[in-house]
């Protein structure tokens, strides 16, 4: 097979030219970043579990009428995905105050917000993917109004199809960041959901004793990464106890 041309390095991913105009292969690393990439390591095994858990999470989105970049999973590291015009925003929907809202305003993690609340951030790594208003992202062209509508549309939708969906394995959502690009197809043009929904981008807390299962255990060197992914992808079904295999649906927890 003849060696793919790289296209773009990320944090987390490596972008190679897709087999097909109009396509793009996703590769998922094991690379760890925090705090704007100032803290760096490797969780071993990340990159298959966040690509099967991305890939779980997606064909769900495709069934209840979700449009995603996501074509297809090609091996354990690697998806096909369509090329898309990445909008260059981290959509985050919050649930329960964690992380920069709690520090910003000051209320106690843990504190269920009154209700979920979408945040834009401008993604420049230079400036720390500041915090953004819609009057920023109409005003400087990032998005218009219509691309805006349909993206907190969408980002509502996924929240409150991703809650229940972790809720009925005993995790809570507590908060998790979208991004979106432009999906051509002749002359029309469509807003999709890009990039990859995992514990990296999601997180996710036990109902029962409140643990962290996303890189928040990375993040604030709390142990046990590996095994936190591991618990979010064998709760989904992906990764049960008897071994890899793959199934269905979720495990539902009692």
């Amino acid at each position: 097979m003849a060696r793919r041309r790289q296209l773009y390095e990320g944090k987390a991913k490596i972008l190679f030219e897709g087999p097909e105009p109009g396509t793009l292969v996703q590769y998922f690393k094991d690379d760890a970043t925090a705090f704007n990439a100032q803290k760096k390591g490797v969780i071993t095994g990340k990159g298959v579990l966040n690509n099967r858990i991305s890939e779980f999470i997606m064909l769900r989105l495709h069934e209840i009428g979700v449009p995603t970049h996501f074509v297809r999973r090609l091996n354990m590291r690697e998806q096909l995905i369509r090329e898309v015009e990445i909008i260059p925003l981290e959509v985050v929907v919050r649930n329960v105050a964690a992380g920069s809202l709690s520090a910003r305003l000051g209320i106690a993690e843990g504190t269920p917000l009154p209700r979920s609340i979408v945040e834009y951030y401008y993604k420049n790594d230079a400036l720390g993917d500041p915090l953004v208003a819609e009057e920023h992202i109409t005003a400087f062209g990032w998005a218009s109004v219509q691309d805006l509508d349909d993206i907190m549309a969408l980002s509502l939708r996924v929240n409150d199809f991703l809650s229940g969906l972790f809720l009925g394995v005993g995790i809570r959502l507590v908060d998790f960041k979208l991004e979106f690009g432009r999906l051509w197809e002749n002359e029309e043009m469509r807003i999709v959901i890009a990039d990859e929904i995992s514990p990296d981008s999601c997180r996710l807390w036990d109902i029962k004793t409140g643990e962290k299962l996303d890189k928040d255990r990375f993040r604030r060197d709390l142990g046990r990464v590996e095994e936190a992914y591991q618990e979010v992808a064998r709760r989904l079904g992906i990764l049960p106890e008897a071994g890899v295999r793959d199934l269905k649906g979720p495990e539902t927890m009692q």
